[in-house]
Protein backbone atom coordinates (compact mmCIF):
# COMPACT_ATOMS: atom_id res chain seq x y z
CA UNK A 1 0.00 0.00 0.00
CA UNK A 2 0.65 3.72 -0.71
CA UNK A 3 0.14 5.10 2.51
CA UNK A 4 1.46 3.62 6.47
CA UNK A 5 -1.22 3.96 8.88
CA UNK A 6 -0.46 3.66 12.37
CA UNK A 7 -4.11 2.14 13.00
CA UNK A 8 -5.50 0.34 10.12
CA UNK A 9 -8.90 2.33 10.29
CA UNK A 10 -6.69 5.43 9.75
CA UNK A 11 -7.18 4.70 5.79
CA UNK A 12 -11.02 6.60 6.64
CA UNK A 13 -9.80 8.41 10.16
CA UNK A 14 -7.54 10.90 8.86
CA UNK A 15 -6.19 13.87 10.44
CA UNK A 16 -8.91 15.80 8.96
CA UNK A 17 -11.49 12.85 10.09
CA UNK A 18 -10.12 12.92 13.53
CA UNK A 19 -10.27 16.75 13.52
CA UNK A 20 -14.09 16.87 13.24
CA UNK A 21 -14.48 13.81 15.43
CA UNK A 22 -13.01 16.01 18.24
CA UNK A 23 -14.71 18.45 17.66
CA UNK A 24 -18.43 16.69 18.15
CA UNK A 25 -17.46 14.86 20.43
CA UNK A 26 -17.37 11.36 19.15
CA UNK A 27 -13.36 11.09 19.05
CA UNK A 28 -13.36 8.94 22.22
CA UNK A 29 -14.63 6.17 21.46
CA UNK A 30 -13.54 6.22 18.21
CA UNK A 31 -9.86 6.62 19.98
CA UNK A 32 -11.29 2.99 21.64
CA UNK A 33 -12.74 1.14 18.44
CA UNK A 34 -9.25 2.22 16.72
CA UNK A 35 -6.76 0.55 19.08
CA UNK A 36 -8.96 -2.73 19.34
CA UNK A 37 -8.38 -2.78 15.52
CA UNK A 38 -10.57 -2.61 11.85
CA UNK A 39 -10.00 -6.26 10.84
CA UNK A 40 -7.15 -6.09 8.02
CA UNK A 41 -7.98 -10.11 6.61
CA UNK A 42 -10.58 -12.04 5.38
CA UNK A 43 -12.08 -14.08 8.28
CA UNK A 44 -14.76 -16.60 8.04
CA UNK A 45 -17.37 -14.07 8.70
CA UNK A 46 -16.46 -12.08 5.59
CA UNK A 47 -15.83 -14.77 3.85
CA UNK A 48 -19.36 -16.14 4.28
CA UNK A 49 -20.81 -12.80 3.45
CA UNK A 50 -19.50 -12.21 0.49
CA UNK A 51 -19.79 -16.03 -0.78
CA UNK A 52 -23.83 -15.03 -0.53
CA UNK A 53 -23.63 -11.47 -2.11
CA UNK A 54 -24.74 -10.54 -5.33
CA UNK A 55 -23.91 -7.46 -5.52
CA UNK A 56 -21.65 -4.55 -4.47
CA UNK A 57 -20.79 -1.27 -5.63
CA UNK A 58 -17.33 -0.50 -6.20
CA UNK A 59 -15.83 3.22 -5.51
CA UNK A 60 -12.20 4.98 -7.37
CA UNK A 61 -11.50 8.04 -8.42
CA UNK A 62 -9.23 9.83 -10.50
CA UNK A 63 -5.56 11.74 -9.93
CA UNK A 64 -7.16 14.73 -9.06
CA UNK A 65 -9.40 13.06 -6.74
CA UNK A 66 -12.70 13.23 -9.15
CA UNK A 67 -14.71 9.96 -7.56
CA UNK A 68 -16.86 7.31 -8.94
CA UNK A 69 -18.92 4.61 -8.23
CA UNK A 70 -19.66 1.69 -10.08
CA UNK A 71 -22.48 -1.22 -9.19
CA UNK A 72 -21.29 -4.80 -10.11
CA UNK A 73 -23.45 -7.65 -10.05
CA UNK A 74 -23.69 -11.63 -10.54
CA UNK A 75 -24.62 -14.69 -9.29
CA UNK A 76 -24.06 -15.54 -5.18
CA UNK A 77 -20.31 -15.14 -4.98
CA UNK A 78 -18.73 -14.01 -7.82
CA UNK A 79 -16.58 -11.51 -5.96
CA UNK A 80 -14.20 -13.96 -5.04
CA UNK A 81 -11.81 -14.92 -2.15
CA UNK A 82 -8.73 -15.80 -3.09
CA UNK A 83 -6.52 -15.29 -0.29
CA UNK A 84 -6.55 -13.73 2.97
CA UNK A 85 -5.88 -9.96 1.79
CA UNK A 86 -7.32 -10.45 -1.92
CA UNK A 87 -10.33 -10.42 -3.68
CA UNK A 88 -11.38 -10.77 -7.38
CA UNK A 89 -14.16 -10.35 -9.76
CA UNK A 90 -14.89 -11.05 -13.28
CA UNK A 91 -15.48 -7.49 -15.07
CA UNK A 92 -17.64 -8.09 -17.60
CA UNK A 93 -17.96 -5.96 -20.68
CA UNK A 94 -20.83 -3.23 -20.69
CA UNK A 95 -21.02 -0.05 -21.59
CA UNK A 96 -17.29 0.57 -22.73
CA UNK A 97 -16.66 3.88 -20.68
CA UNK A 98 -14.15 2.23 -18.74
CA UNK A 99 -14.27 4.89 -16.14
CA UNK A 100 -13.12 2.68 -13.53
CA UNK A 101 -10.37 1.51 -15.48
CA UNK A 102 -9.15 4.74 -16.17
CA UNK A 103 -9.12 5.63 -12.48
CA UNK A 104 -7.66 2.49 -11.60
CA UNK A 105 -5.01 3.28 -13.81
CA UNK A 106 -3.72 6.51 -12.61
CA UNK A 107 -4.69 5.94 -8.45
CA UNK A 108 -5.27 2.47 -7.33
CA UNK A 109 -7.11 3.43 -3.85
CA UNK A 110 -10.34 2.38 -4.29
CA UNK A 111 -13.31 0.63 -2.03
CA UNK A 112 -16.25 -1.50 -1.70
CA UNK A 113 -19.76 -1.45 -0.47
CA UNK A 114 -21.40 -4.74 0.14
CA UNK A 115 -25.30 -4.54 1.44
CA UNK A 116 -27.47 -6.91 2.46
CA UNK A 117 -30.89 -5.36 2.05
CA UNK A 118 -32.58 -8.79 4.02
CA UNK A 119 -30.51 -8.73 7.01
CA UNK A 120 -30.22 -5.18 7.18
CA UNK A 121 -26.33 -5.71 6.89
CA UNK A 122 -23.27 -4.01 5.46
CA UNK A 123 -19.62 -4.47 4.75
CA UNK A 124 -17.11 -1.58 3.94
CA UNK A 125 -13.40 -2.52 2.26
CA UNK A 126 -10.68 -0.35 1.76
CA UNK A 127 -7.83 -1.46 -0.16
CA UNK A 128 -6.28 -0.75 -3.68
CA UNK A 129 -7.43 -2.09 -7.15
CA UNK A 130 -5.79 -3.34 -10.34
CA UNK A 131 -7.15 -4.42 -13.68
CA UNK A 132 -6.01 -7.74 -15.15
CA UNK A 133 -6.07 -8.29 -18.73
CA UNK A 134 -5.53 -11.06 -21.33
CA UNK A 135 -5.29 -13.67 -18.80
CA UNK A 136 -7.08 -16.17 -20.19
CA UNK A 137 -6.48 -18.49 -17.38
CA UNK A 138 -7.29 -16.20 -14.32
CA UNK A 139 -10.22 -15.31 -15.95
CA UNK A 140 -12.14 -18.53 -16.42
CA UNK A 141 -11.06 -19.17 -13.02
CA UNK A 142 -13.04 -16.60 -12.08
CA UNK A 143 -16.13 -16.78 -14.33
CA UNK A 144 -19.71 -17.73 -12.78
CA UNK A 145 -20.25 -21.17 -14.70
CA UNK A 146 -23.76 -20.63 -16.74
CA UNK A 147 -23.67 -16.71 -16.18
CA UNK A 148 -24.93 -15.12 -18.84
CA UNK A 149 -22.22 -12.30 -19.43
CA UNK A 150 -18.95 -11.53 -21.57
CA UNK A 151 -16.03 -11.67 -19.58
CA UNK A 152 -13.66 -8.80 -20.88
CA UNK A 153 -10.43 -8.70 -17.89
CA UNK A 154 -10.33 -9.07 -13.99
CA UNK A 155 -10.26 -6.62 -10.68
CA UNK A 156 -8.09 -7.47 -7.98
CA UNK A 157 -8.50 -5.77 -5.09
CA UNK A 158 -6.05 -5.83 -2.11
CA UNK A 159 -7.83 -5.48 1.57
CA UNK A 160 -6.04 -2.45 3.43
CA UNK A 161 -8.78 -2.72 6.22
CA UNK A 162 -12.83 -3.35 6.21
CA UNK A 163 -15.23 -2.59 8.95
CA UNK A 164 -19.17 -3.66 9.20
CA UNK A 165 -21.64 -0.33 9.97
CA UNK A 166 -24.78 -1.11 12.67
CA UNK A 167 -28.21 -1.76 10.52
CA UNK A 168 -29.90 2.10 11.50
CA UNK A 169 -31.76 3.32 9.03
CA UNK A 170 -30.88 0.19 6.47
CA UNK A 171 -34.43 -0.26 5.06
CA UNK A 172 -35.35 -4.23 4.67
CA UNK A 173 -35.85 -5.66 1.09
CA UNK A 174 -35.92 -8.93 -0.38
CA UNK A 175 -34.40 -10.55 -3.81
CA UNK A 176 -37.05 -11.21 -6.07
CA UNK A 177 -35.55 -14.58 -6.69
CA UNK A 178 -35.80 -15.06 -2.78
CA UNK A 179 -39.46 -13.96 -2.59
CA UNK A 180 -40.35 -15.78 -6.00
CA UNK A 181 -38.84 -19.11 -3.91
CA UNK A 182 -40.66 -18.65 -0.45
CA UNK A 183 -44.31 -18.46 -2.31
CA UNK A 184 -43.65 -20.72 -4.23
CA UNK A 185 -42.75 -22.97 -1.01
CA UNK A 186 -45.71 -21.58 0.52
CA UNK A 187 -48.19 -22.56 -2.43
CA UNK A 188 -46.72 -25.92 -2.78
CA UNK A 189 -47.70 -26.45 1.24
CA UNK A 190 -51.04 -25.11 1.17
CA UNK A 191 -52.12 -27.43 -2.15
CA UNK A 192 -50.20 -30.70 -0.22
CA UNK A 193 -52.80 -29.80 2.97
CA UNK A 194 -55.98 -29.16 0.69
CA UNK A 195 -54.97 -32.52 -1.05
CA UNK A 196 -55.10 -33.76 2.55
CA UNK A 197 -58.27 -32.37 3.62
CA UNK A 198 -59.60 -33.46 0.43
CA UNK A 199 -58.38 -36.80 1.41
CA UNK A 200 -59.99 -37.03 4.82
CA UNK A 201 -63.52 -35.92 3.52
CA UNK A 202 -63.35 -38.65 0.98
CA UNK A 203 -62.55 -41.04 4.04
CA UNK A 204 -65.69 -39.78 6.02
CA UNK A 205 -67.71 -39.86 3.11
CA UNK A 206 -67.34 -43.52 2.45
CA UNK A 207 -67.77 -44.43 5.79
Amino acid sequence: MTATHTYASDVAFTPAVKSIQTRKGSREGYAHAEQRGWRTEVDENLAAFLADANSFYLATASADGQPYIQHRGGPKGFLKVLDKQTLAFTDYAGNRQYITQGNLSENPKAYIFVMDYAHRRRVKIWGEARVVEDDEALTTSLMPKGYRARPEQVILFKIEAWDTNCPQHIPQKFDAGDVAAALAARDAKIAELEAEVAALKGEKGAS
